[in-house]
């Protein structure tokens, strides 16, 4: 299993930008994909993007494209996911998980093995 470790995520103003970083354990040359997802208070989880370890095929929510930018540093195990133009309905803990196999749909949490801690997320109007 893969452990992962979220930072990056704190208290933002209405339009800044935030860039959040998840951090694998070894074996990550065994990861299919990595994927980011929050979940606002009382809200299901959401995903957010997810990109495919060894090729960097990139996978962006409708909601968030244009503003969210996924990416990997495979030298250093770390996915990353770029936020601009925060809105306050931004707010969330954003939770980064991987994949080990191949699966049909990167936007579904359950097809997910592992996950992190999560990072929380407050945009102010």
């Amino acid at each position: 299993q893969v452990q992962l470790v979220e930072s990056g995520g704190g208290l933002v103003q209405a339009g800044g930008s935030l860039r959040l970083s998840c951090a694998a354990s070894a074996r990550t040359f065994s990861t299919y994909i990595m994927g980011w997802f929050r979940q606002a208070p009382g809200k299901e989880r959401e995903f957010v993007a997810a990109i495919t370890w060894s090729i960097g095929s990139t996978y962006g929510a409708d909601s968030v494209k244009g503003r969210f930018t996924i990416s990997r540093d495979n030298a250093k195990n770390t996915v990353y996911l770029q936020i601009d133009s925060l809105k306050p309905e931004d707010t969330a803990v954003y939770y980064c998980a991987a994949a080990r196999a191949f699966i049909s749909r990167v936007d579904s949490p359950r097809l997910y093995d592992s996950w992190g801690q999560g990072t929380q997320v407050t945009v102010s109007s």
